[in-house]
């Protein structure tokens, strides 16, 4: 009533009905005012959780072997008692696993993911990830993308050998068990690019041509893909390079071939949006031996 006297009296010589239409107007800015802080307060609490329009952050581990031997551990193999730490110190700091299939619905189909995502990956598909790394995720309700070297599933499935933690694969049973549990995906790290004479990976060969290159690549995937569809009974919608090698050529035939997610070695957070072109060429840390779990927690969330 006093802000309304002063405007009175300052503004004698306005009419009433003026004056009805200016509180009114400033009824309505406050109203407005409140409604932008409301919003400002709510996209605040969005960017510190998924750094709102611009993306959603997104840290990948990289894992291969997972023994108790401490002499094979180093760079590429941890001990079991690690593994369950990294799960321990994610579910404190309130990480949520995702999958490949997690990331496609939500860039595709708009389907939420959940606050702080990080993917537990572990290339090659050795038998110890079945041993070690598939009870703790079940423990721990977390889940992984594995991705196998089909060749040498399909080879340790019919060798009739006892299971070795140290070198033997996962069989094909052992994949899809996994699977079938709901805590692991599976995803394609080709047929058998690991141990061609004179190429590292993927990469192509100095003395090969582009067409014979794209062809060796195609049909060395393809025949993962379709070996995997037959075994486990679906189609692998990421491709993870061996030793993280790639080039342009790959990655235009990896999205001729319908492939939706790719995955490199380079050590960096990802930012996944609603482009589909932020799930290719997906960041990964290498999870060694070296570090502590909360070395590792610091890795994965500094600014870079």
């Amino acid at each position: 009533m006093s802000v309304q006297k002063k405007v009175l009296s300052m503004y004698k010589i306005i009419s009433l009905k003026r004056i009805m239409l200016c509180i009114a107007g400033m009824a309505a800015a406050v109203i407005c005012c409140k409604l932008i802080f409301s919003s400002m307060s709510h996209n605040t609490v969005q960017t510190a959780s998924n750094t709102g329009n611009d993306g959603i952050e997104l840290p990948i581990l990289m894992y291969h072997g997972i023994l108790k031997d401490t002499k094979l551990q180093g760079d590429y193999v941890i001990s079991p008692s690690q593994f369950e730490q990294d799960l321990k110190m994610l579910k404190e700091k309130g990480f949520h696993t995702v999958t490949v299939s997690s990331l496609i619905d939500y860039v595709y189909s708009g389907k939420p993911i959940p606050e702080k995502p990080v993917m537990l990956t572990f290339d090659d598909g050795y038998y110890n990830n079945y041993l070690y790394a598939y009870p703790l995720l079940k423990k721990y309700k977390c889940s992984a993308v594995i991705s196998p070297i089909a060749y040498y599933s399909e080879y340790y499935s019919n060798s009739g050998e006892k299971p070795s933690a140290s070198y033997f694969h996962c069989t094909w049973q052992q994949l899809k068990e996994m699977q079938e549990s709901g805590f692991a995906e599976i995803q394609n790290h080709s047929y058998n690019m690991h141990s061609q004479n004179g190429r590292q990976g993927i990469q192509r060969k100095k003395s090969e041509g582009v067409y014979e290159y794209r062809l060796t690549v195609k049909d060395d995937i393809l025949k993962s893909q379709k070996m995997l569809y037959e075994k486990l009974g679906t189609y692998p919608q990421a491709f993870v390079y061996p030793f993280g090698e790639y080039n342009s050529i790959s990655e235009e035939l990896l999205k001729e071939l319908s492939f939706k997610c790719t995955m490199i070695c380079e050590e960096r957070i990802n930012v996944i949006t609603k482009n589909p072109d932020s799930l290719y060429k997906l960041g990964r840390f290498l999870r060694s031996n070296r570090l502590t779990a909360e070395e590792m927690y610091t890795k994965i969330t500094s600014p870079r």
